[in-house]
């Protein structure tokens, strides 16, 4: 679904920062200054920006919400905001879904090592695991043409 422009300019409108999130929509350069601490100092506009990402039904009920209670405070406090798309979409443990994702992996046989390390780095990350148990999964998903070489 495409918000139509007139229902993301009321969504918008009803932002005291709208000028700056249209600067945003705007100007490239304004993407440089996301890393910046200052650049979402204020809720709203941390609410605009990760409402710009949301897609599918998180999207549908973003524009319900604002179509029937624009005055809603998941618009104007950002707590509220993760809390409540948080509750209803988002993951609650990321590092149990990269456990799973990572003891699922294997590498397909039409696969690429460097891309194939790429999505193992990946999960990894986000897991607590140590050297010696990613390196045993590791071996576990790595294809048997790999094995083989080494």
């Amino acid at each position: 679904m495409v918000l139509d422009s007139a229902l993301l300019h009321k969504a918008w409108e009803h932002l005291p920062l709208w000028d700056m999130a249209q600067h945003m929509a705007s100007s490239p350069s304004a993407w440089a200054m996301q890393g910046k601490p200052h650049t979402f100092a204020f809720d709203q506009a941390r609410i605009v920006f990760a409402m710009s990402y949301l897609q599918g039904i998180a999207l549908d009920h973003y524009t319900a919400i604002l179509c029937f209670n624009s005055s809603h405070p998941l618009f104007t406090n950002w707590q509220v905001f993760v809390n409540k798309f948080s509750s209803k979409f988002g993951v609650f443990d990321t590092v149990t879904e990269a456990e799973g994702k990572l003891v699922s992996l294997r590498m397909s046989t039409d696969k690429h090592f460097t891309a194939f390390i790429v999505q193992f780095e990946k999960e990894a990350y986000e897991t607590d695991w140590n050297y010696n148990a990613l390196r045993f999964w590791l071996s576990e998903a790595l294809s048997k043409r790999i094995h083989n070489v080494l």
